[in-house]
């Protein structure tokens, strides 16, 4: 096998179930047996590219507007999300979501990623967003979960006060629409078959094994599971 095994997870900071997802594909690559060989590079999504954040900003409300749908209905959803990422080892506060603008926080993770600590500033934004309650399109939030990240505060700086990373954002989410990619998470094993959704452990440790074991990897792009929910697409999460 030449090269590792390389994961590309388009996936949105706003997306639940792309922080469930992730979480349930670590705990899958702990129990496989080659961890060492597997590279994994985030790419970015936007489910809401147009929002422009405002106070009193209250996210029940936006999803129960979102899906025409009373607020209860949105409460009820919420809560039965938080289940599903305590049942994979996350805490969930939906109360305390600041809604936000989720595009500089890509431009970061483009930076992070060329260092190597991409998942690292990934994992960070993800609990500052769905259990810390904090602004991830804040410049010091930003600068903050970056600089705990690893990154070095100038350069971090430099790409805050600048347009870098802005055509790789872009670059991402048009590879998305190429690929076909109808909501995130999404992931790809070397560049050969996508899952679609936050599956089951099970399912991507499958997914894992049979990749490795097969070692012939081809352009062409097989999506072996493919679900409505457990994901979030343009219209909101399912």
């Amino acid at each position: 096998m030449e090269n590792k095994l390389k994961i590309q997870i388009w996936s949105d900071i706003m997306c639940p179930f792309c922080y469930i997802g992730k979480r349930r594909l670590e705990n899958a690559i702990d129990q496989f047996g080659h961890q060492d060989a597997i590279e994994i590079e985030w790419k970015s999504f936007q489910l809401d590219p147009n929002f422009i954040a405002s106070e009193g900003d209250n996210l029940a409300e936006h999803l129960a507007e979102k899906y025409r749908k009373d607020q209860e209905w949105a409460l009820e959803s919420l809560k039965n999300t938080a289940q599903t990422a305590a049942n994979s080892g996350l805490e969930f506060h939906f109360e305390k979501v600041t809604m936000a603008n989720s595009f500089n926080a890509h431009r970061l993770l483009h930076l992070a990623k060329q260092q190597q600590l991409g998942s690292e500033l990934k994992e960070l934004l993800f609990k500052a967003y769905f259990t810390d309650g904090k602004d991830v399109n804040d410049t010091e939030t930003l600068k903050e979960l970056a600089i705990k990240a690893g990154l070095e505060a100038q350069t971090i700086d430099s790409v805050l006060t600048s347009d870098a990373f802005d055509k790789e954002v872009q670059q991402d989410i048009l590879r998305a629409q190429q690929i076909g990619v109808q909501g995130v998470p999404f992931f790809v094993f070397d560049n050969k078959y996508a899952v679609s959704g936050a599956q089951y452990e099970q399912t991507f440790l499958n997914v894992l094994e049979k990749v490795w074991e097969e070692g012939q990897f081809q352009s062409k792009i097989t999506i072996l599971n493919s679900s409505e929910s457990n994901s979030c697409n343009l219209e909101g999460c399912d």
